[in-house]
């Protein structure tokens, strides 16, 4: 939500950020592809995945599922692009954005295995310039807490986001932000510290996270199509376009890149690599008989380290659970008197969703290329339920109604709030006044000019777009990134009538100030 000063008006950014989006004309979608012929168990699972794309719109979807050792599916349903044939496989590539937190956990755990490292030796040991904003959390912050969001730290992601800093700058800026909670009391997700995980692994390790992550996870294991960078994804190859729902359909959008971000949700992969990715985690850590990391090591990962409270979205993720807590790269609950592991990935365009029961034996991995939808985490739960022999259970559509409900209330709120506008109000000064570079010290800075007589912002390379006059000194930010949401930045003007701070309104606030010329 943004809030607008000038005027008392608060404003939602942005109904395409509400948890789903709302139904609408149903979509042609492609025959599901490649994979063996579904298990009894998965009976009708292909006419229930394609009707269930047509009400989410979701262009492109794939799936894997590991039951007992082997790959039981593996299958693309529906295109690669909106409006294009090119069908989804599945070896199509899809991001699967912080599905990747399970890939570095365990890396970081095959470090610790071969005495590289200690999950709960203090990081500053490892990397002496690490620091938090407390100086007793940076004395005493271990892996094992920056691996579980317990650091205290909330957000950050500006840091990232904004796609103007590398890693170490990332991890070094971080050290400013004062934390929301005490340290070690509270569970608060944070892109920021798995950056710092997967940066204090590279310098242990005596090279890069990427690096490190497939010569210890992806090589072995077997999966040459998976990489750690869009830089790497073949040109003109078997990769699906990512797709934002703009106005309620589908748009194609480019893959972000995630260079900065890799250790938090950098990979890229396709199901039939995610399948061995499965077998490995189902399989106790062993590949053909070499035991690549511990059994006790991957336990360990899905041990709760710190609880999670079952509300909101969280609770969405926690169907009937009765607990929900994050591991060490995994999130887990109890379904139907089983543990319940997953991790799910959202980034421009792409949603994904792995998942395991390991006390049944089960894995299942989905994919898809549009922008905030549920459909993965509802296969993987009708999955789940068919092996289960549970009741049959309409995943899909009581997800989609949730999101149909949100998306009207979000709709009905926006409508609400820009009726409280105040109309006619002019800018305090004209367009020139505002023009300038504003500074905040921890995310960097924020430049205001003016090309063909159109005010625009830049915010780091991945926000930058034109500013259009809402009311009084508050503008409407519309980036030129279809992507990314449009936003409000306010200005402030001191008493000398000059444009002194300015507040830009993303997913939570940010404050600059004018660098005196």
């Amino acid at each position: 939500m943004a809030r607008i000063p000038a005027g008392g008006v608060t404003m939602v950014c942005s109904t395409r950020g509400r948890i789903w989006m709302a139904a609408g004309m149903l979509m042609a979608g492609g025959a599901p592809r490649a994979g063996r012929a579904q298990p009894a168990p998965l009976a009708g699972l292909d006419r229930y995945i394609e009707s269930s794309m047509r009400a989410w719109k979701v262009p492109g979807l794939a799936m894997a599922v590991v039951h007992k050792g082997q790959i039981v599916l593996a299958r693309g349903y529906g295109v690669r692009r909106v409006g294009s044939a090119d069908p989804v496989t599945d070896e199509t590539l899809f991001a699967i954005g912080s599905a990747t937190k399970t890939f570095t956990a365990t890396a970081i755990g095959m470090l610790a295995e071969q005495g590289k490292l200690g999950l709960d030796e203090p990081v500053i040991r490892y990397r002496p310039d690490f620091r938090l904003f407390d100086p007793v959390a940076t004395r005493e912050v271990t892996l094992r807490d920056l691996l579980s969001h317990r650091t205290g730290l909330a957000g950050g992601d500006f840091l990232w986001a904004t796609g103007e800093f590398g890693r170490d700058e990332i991890v070094r800026r971080a050290g400013t932000i004062a934390p929301v909670w005490p340290f070690r009391s509270h569970f608060d997700y944070s892109n920021v510290m798995f950056i710092a995980a997967g940066q204090v692994a590279a310098t242990v390790a005596g090279q890069s996270w990427d690096d490190l992550v497939k010569t210890r996870i992806l090589d072995p294991l077997g999966m040459p199509a998976t990489v750690t960078s869009v830089r790497s994804l073949p040109a003109g190859g078997n990769v699906a376009t990512p797709h934002d729902p703009t106005d309620g359909e589908p748009r194609p959008v480019a893959w972000r890149n995630m260079d900065n971000t890799a250790a938090a949700g950098g990979i890229n992969s396709n199901v039939r690599d995610m399948a061995r990715w499965l077998q490995f985690q189902l399989g106790g850590g062993a590949v053909n008989g070499r035991q690549l990391v511990g059994r006790s090591f991957l336990d360990m990962m899905r041990k709760p380290e710190t609880l999670i409270q079952r509300d909101g979205s969280w609770a969405m993720m926690s169907p009937e659970g009765h607990f929900m807590a994050y591991g060490l790269g995994w999130i887990m609950s109890d379904y139907r008197g089983r543990q319940l592991l997953q991790h799910g990935g959202g980034i421009d365009g792409m949603s994904a969703m792995v998942g395991l029961l390991p006390e049944a034996d089960i894995g299942i991995v989905v994919l898809s290329n549009l922008n905030g939808n549920q459909l993965p985490l509802a296969v993987m739960m009708r999955v789940f339920d068919a092996y289960l022999q549970a009741p049959d259970r309409d995943w899909s559509g009581e997800y989609h109604q949730l999101g149909r409900g949100a998306e009207a209330a979000g709709k009905a709120e926006e409508q609400q709030r820009t009726r409280q506008l105040v109309a006619g109000t002019s800018p305090t000064l004209p367009p020139a006044g505002y023009v300038g570079t504003y500074r905040e010290p921890t995310y960097g800075d924020l430049s205001v000019t003016m090309e063909n007589g159109v005010l625009r912002a830049r915010f780091g390379p991945e926000f930058v777009g034109r500013l259009e006059h809402l009311q009084f000194d508050t503008f409407r930010a519309v980036w030129d990134n279809p992507a990314r949401e449009t936003n409000y930045l306010n200005f402030t003007i001191d008493v000398t009538r000059r444009a002194a701070e300015a507040d830009l309104y993303l997913w939570a606030p940010a404050h600059f100030k004018r660098v005196p010329e």
